[in-house]
């Protein structure tokens, strides 16, 4: 179970979708991006990691991966699998291209060796391409797409034919135009020009009637007038029956390659649907690589042992500012289920809170994940998240209710194998009752052995994560000599708000502090 509805957006895997889109050739590759769902199944999920994984390898060894004329003709092929019909001519230019593509996809994953990239050549060995339907369409087309002039015996001899009278009309045009040229009926820079398909002369709409023939068209101010002349009219009467000859006999080559192609096409079908898989598959190897990104060991029950976790949306704008992103390194385990974050604001918990369910999520998607590769990474069976400030309108649900909400659908539906993500557990209502509540359901959560991870300012949440088996505390660590931030995870103990250290370096008025910490009047949990 994915919890709430609108999960992606809340963790920033639409963003990865989007990228993984932006990265395939084809629209066959962004149909699987598409696909993409959590999944929980060990084997399944076993499969495409290893998928991914063997692909980034390939490509950070020869990146010489085909990777254009991706063409999708499987609607065209599924067209022509009904007796009485035919490839169109420009299909079949996208066929040749497509299934050479193809080949050429085989022929490089093969050069690898099936032992060490068992996965990837398991999904090659099903292609099977009959090369005789690349040879026969080679001769029935050229490089440019064009319909050969010997693809038939027939055609060679309507096209010599449709020659011989084009070019005897040339002939007789020319010489009309000359004649025009001569006698001042036209300039002398007129040239003949064309007309629905037909040869024509521009002349001036005053001297119409020097030249016999059929005007066709006229220019908008109605000046010139473009005329065939008479002795050509029947010898391109002719030309239109003999185009309309040369038309029937192409479509009657393409109906026989389509008769030839027929029953080709279901292992046609199969071959393009490994070609948007592959594109999908490399999307993802090039995402990987992007992110630097790999496959972690992964076990089969719920774990979560990763060093040096990195958030990638966090990296990749960090990389373009130059930065660099702190990275973290988690465990989740059956002794330490529940992780407590608290610390300063703006100190990372919330950042990395989101990195673990985004991670995770993107792992259970199929994707590589930027951790070391001596990480280790369990299956969830779900994942669910309150973030961020879910109040409704619509339903009349204030933020804090919305919270409240969420924790009730937590407390219901998690199981020992399910993992939850709370930021900033209890806030939102009066704090002494606010953080009862927090204690309340986190120490049911734990009941329940659920996985998960949650950031708070809370007292006896640090305290429960003290004294609870299965609770334990992380805090982001603040260098307090310099007042600021480290962005680093430690796990072991609570952190500090540093409220009152922080207020003071910032020159907050000293009357103020001073009445503050009087009203503490006792040291504080930290």
């Amino acid at each position: 179970m994915i919890y709430p509805r609108n999960f992606e957006e809340k963790i920033g895997f639409d963003r990865i979708r989007e990228m993984l889109k932006e990265l395939c050739i084809s629209p066959m590759g962004a149909a699987f991006v598409d696909k993409v769902r959590f999944i929980s199944r060990y084997e399944i999920l076993s499969k495409l990691l290893s998928q991914s994984e063997e692909f980034r390898q390939m490509l950070l060894t020869d990146g010489g991966f085909p990777a254009s004329d991706y063409f999708d003709v499987t609607p065209e092929l599924k067209r022509i699998s009904i007796e009485g019909t035919y490839i169109e001519q420009g299909n079949l230019f996208d066929l040749k291209s497509s299934l050479s593509v193809i080949l050429a996809c085989v022929s490089y994953l093969t050069k690898f060796e099936s032992s060490k990239f068992p996965e990837i050549h398991s999904l090659v060995n099903p292609v099977k391409i009959d090369p005789g339907i690349i040879r026969n369409i080679d001769s029935i087309i050229d490089h440019t797409g064009n319909i050969k002039d010997d693809a038939s015996n027939e055609l060679s001899s309507i096209r010599k034919r449709l020659l011989a009278k084009r070019l005897s009309i040339v002939k007789q045009i020319n010489s009309t135009l000359k004649l025009a040229k001569r006698s001042g009926w036209v300039t002398q820079d007129t040239e003949i020009t064309i007309r629905n398909g037909r040869m024509v002369i521009p002349i001036p709409a005053s001297n119409k009637r020097q030249i016999r023939g059929f005007i066709h068209d006229q220019s908008s101010t109605g000046q010139t007038i473009f005329l065939e002349p008479e002795e050509v009219f029947e010898t391109n009467n002719e030309i239109r029956e003999t185009e309309g000859e040369e038309r029937r006999e192409i479509i009657h080559i393409l109906t026989g390659f389509s008769d030839f192609i027929r029953p080709h096409i279901p292992c046609l079908l199969e071959a393009f649907r490994f070609l948007g898989m592959m594109d999908f598959i490399r999307a993802k190897a090039k995402l990987a690589i992007l992110i630097r990104a790999v496959k972690p060991e992964l076990v089969r029950n719920s774990l979560i042992s990763w060093l040096q976790a990195v958030h990638p949306l966090l990296f990749l704008s960090h990389q373009k500012q130059k930065k660099e992103v702190v990275p973290l390194d988690v465990t989740l385990n059956s002794n330490q289920r529940i992780l407590v974050i608290s610390g300063p604001n703006a100190g990372g918990k919330s950042v990395c809170l989101k990195t673990i369910g985004l991670l995770q999520y993107i792992l259970q998607c199929g994707l590589l994940i930027p951790v070391k590769e001596s990480s280790q990474s369990g299956i969830f069976s779900g994942i669910f998240i309150d973030i961020g400030d879910e109040q409704s309108l619509e339903n009349d649900l204030s933020t804090y209710s919305s919270h409240l909400s969420n924790m009730k659908s937590f407390v219901l539906n998690s199981s020992p194998s399910s993992l939850f993500l709370i930021d900033e557990l209890g806030t939102g209502t009066e704090p002494q009752v606010g953080g009862a509540i927090a204690q309340a359901v986190l120490e049911k959560l734990n009941e329940k052995q659920t996985f998960g991870v949650v950031t708070t300012h809370y007292s006896n949440l640090k305290l429960l994560a003290q004294k609870e088996n299965g609770i334990v505390n992380g805090a982001m660590l603040f260098d307090s000599a310099a007042m600021q931030p480290l962005y680093q995870l430690s796990i072991g103990k609570p952190g500090s708000s540093f409220a009152l250290e922080i207020a003071r370096k910032i020159g907050f008025p000293k009357n103020i502090l001073k009445k503050a910490e009087k009203l503490i009047g006792v040291k504080q949990l930290h």
